[in-house]
């Protein structure tokens, strides 16, 4: 997928603003220095996330932050989209879905097993979003968090 890249290092200055963009509008509290650490060790290879910058490499339009994990209850490797964000200007354009579609081919390649991902769950917009992507609720279940 061409419009799908795998982040580095060097996109570090395109990122950032991205990432402070999502948080704002979401209401999440984050400073500069917060999202500077948690995506810089990601940029660099841990092997516990990557991001893929969304649409031309030079001037990203969006991103997509994926943690990874082990299930026993799908048989392997499992992944977390942990922030998907396309800038307002462009939504509506299918490079949300295209970009989707695209990480989950290439993580399935790479031995992913099952993606999961939290919504809003008054948000019926992004989760007819997610739908259509081949995301469902799973009823039984419920998101839990605790804070460290």
């Amino acid at each position: 997928m061409r419009s799908l890249h795998l982040a580095g290092e060097a996109d570090i200055e395109k990122l950032l603003p991205l990432v402070a963009a999502f948080h704002a509008e979401m209401g999440i509290d984050s400073s500069e220095d917060h999202r500077l650490n948690a995506v810089a060790p990601l940029l660099a290879g841990l092997p516990q996330g990557a991001i893929w910058l969304i649409g031309p490499r030079r001037a990203p339009v969006g991103y997509i932050a994926v943690s990874f994990g082990w299930s026993i209850e799908f048989g392997g490797m499992d992944a977390i989209i942990d922030e998907l964000y396309i800038r307002p200007a462009v939504r509506k354009r299918g490079m949300g879905h295209e970009a989707v579609q695209g990480l989950a081919k290439a993580l399935s390649e790479g031995g992913v097993h099952a993606l999961h991902l939290e919504v809003v769950t008054t948000d019926e917009t992004t989760q007819r979003f997610y739908a259509r992507a081949r995301f469902q609720i799973r009823d039984r279940y419920s998101l839990m968090t605790r804070m460290l």
